[in-house]
């Protein structure tokens, strides 16, 4: 490969990285500095709202963002969505109330949704698969450092400046990424004209809407038993259950069933699933530890968690860098599963006087197995399918994760607010289960102590559950084949097939 060739490939890579942060940043960064937003804004009873609306929207357009980058290209549609996502930032900067900002961080959904399927479907295009572990270990480095670094800059934002900087740091990020990737990236899209399932990509954002609305706000914000949160969920398993019966039909479907009969897919695609369910799920709670339990500020608690985004890096890193020197994916998932239940394990036994290295070396212990789960799924769903199916595969991998992650809160959530209530009521403390860290630092010291000895307890069952969730895991990932690496780019495949069509 000519030396030109290769500079331009890292300046991509390095744009592609620069996108994948400010798109994970962007899921994570809101959450310290909601409290903030709504005394400015208003709207209380709309604040899950602000979290629901990325999430709906980025989730349930996974899937067309794949299928668009198959059929068009990758370029045009990063480009598309990176433009929106951006668009969506600079119009939640300067939202004056909070539908106008709801409204918006659904306009931000909808491109960040493209963002994190295209730019690994990219790596695929452009990397062959016995050589992608080391570039995506990578992306998997940075979307976890984004995702912990998330509500550290967060509480940095709102200390320091304005909430709304929360949304305009991604403006120069991403204008810089824009550039790189209109400039240095040649596009590889299809010459010929392609049909769009319009059909089933409503079908499947419907049923998608439905499961995500009703774990995202039932038992929070809506009753779990709600008429409206009932019909969201009936209705987006009815449509779910009728999706394969569209895509049988569709002329170019939005996820092929012939995926679904890759077992190498359907093995990734459940891991993924039950590791966000048990990771994502359980880890939004060890902030609420530190701050609570510990009195540490959200600042310090972004600080506090940075073993996790170390041992993340490293493992990241590392295995990407083994894959592509040994060719073999499959003994890191056994391992990082392993290691991630292990980890959460520890995290069950956490107490009001645990000391903080106890806590910091469960984190990193958990960092570890992260790191050598995340990206290397995507890896094997990408190589074990025809590079046709690249996008479609590459979303479809991030669709389980994600909806098992949307899934694994509402469950822990109501794990602990269930046994929040018993331990309170067991110590006699009859403070409110929803008062924030400033209120619990406030308490006397005789209802502080026994409030936050019950919290500590009611935490206990969250991690148990997601250490045995992730035992699951432990026992798919056996069964996931090591398919031998390609030594080939898909762009180069793709290159060669429209050759031979001449």
């Amino acid at each position: 490969m000519a030396e030109s060739s290769v500079s331009r490939r890292r300046l991509v890579f390095g744009a592609l990285l620069l996108v994948l942060f400010v798109a994970a940043l962007d899921q994570t960064i809101v959450s310290t500095a909601l409290p903030t937003i709504v005394g400015d804004l208003g709207g209380l009873q709309r604040l899950s709202w602000v979290v629901t609306a990325y999430l709906l929207a980025s989730t349930v357009v996974g899937p067309l963002y794949g299928k668009l980058g198959d059929l068009y290209g990758r370029k045009r549609v990063l480009q598309f969505a990176l433009a929106l996502f951006l668009a969506g930032s600079a119009l939640c900067g300067i939202a004056q109330n909070m539908p106008q900002l709801i409204a918006f961080r659904a306009v931000q959904g909808l491109g960040g949704g493209g963002l994190l399927v295209v730019a690994m479907a990219v790596v695929g295009d452009l990397v062959a698969p016995r050589e992608r572990g080391r570039y995506q270990g990578m992306f998997g480095a940075v979307f976890g450092v984004a995702t912990v670094a998330g509500p550290l800059l967060g509480g940095f934002f709102v200390d320091n400046l304005s909430w709304r900087w929360i949304f305009y740091i991604n403006l120069p990020l991403g204008a810089v990424a824009l550039a790189v990737i209109s400039g240095a990236f040649r596009a590889q899209g299809a010459t010929e004209r392609h049909r769009i399932d319009w059909l089933g990509t409503v079908v499947l954002a419907g049923g998608l809407s439905g499961v995500i609305l009703y774990t995202s706000l039932g038992g929070t914000t809506y009753a779990w038993d709600a008429p409206g949160m009932l019909a969201a969920i009936v209705g987006g398993v009815a449509l779910l259950m009728l999706f394969p019966f569209v895509e049988s039909r569709a002329a170019e479907p939005t996820l092929p069933l012939e995926l679904f009969r890759n077992d190498v897919f359907r093995t990734a695609g459940a891991i993924g699933f039950v590791v966000g369910f048990a990771l994502f799920g359980s880890v939004t709670f060890v902030p609420l530890y530190l701050q609570v339990v510990k009195g540490h500020t959200a600042t310090e608690s972004g600080l506090l968690m940075t073993p996790m985004m170390a041992g993340l890096l490293v493992t990241g890193i590392a295995s990407g860098l083994a894959i592509t020197r040994f060719g073999r994916y499959r003994p890191f998932p056994i391992a990082g599963t392993a290691l991630a239940a292990f980890g959460l394990a520890l995290l069950a036994r956490l107490e009001v006087t645990t000391p903080m290295w106890k806590a910091s070396a469960s984190l990193l212990l958990l960092g570890f197995g992260l790191g050598l789960v995340m990206q290397v799924l995507v890896l094997a769903a990408q190589n074990a399918v025809d590079p046709r199916l690249l996008g479609v595969a590459t979303s479809g991998s991030s669709l389980a994760r994600q909806i098992g992650g949307s899934i694994g809160v509402s469950v822990f959530g109501a794990i602990f607010t269930n046994r929040l209530g018993h331990e309170l009521a067991l110590r006699g403390a009859h403070v409110a289960v929803h008062g924030g860290p400033s209120a619990v630092s406030h308490m006397p010291p005789a209802i502080h102590a026994a409030y936050v000895s019950a919290y500590a307890a009611a935490l206990h069952p969250v991690f148990i559950t997601a250490a045995a969730v992730m035992v699951g895991a432990f026992g798919l990932s056996w069964f996931l084949r090591d398919v031998p690496l390609r030594e080939r780019p898909a762009e180069s495949l793709h290159v060669r097939a429209n050759r031979a069509a001449a």
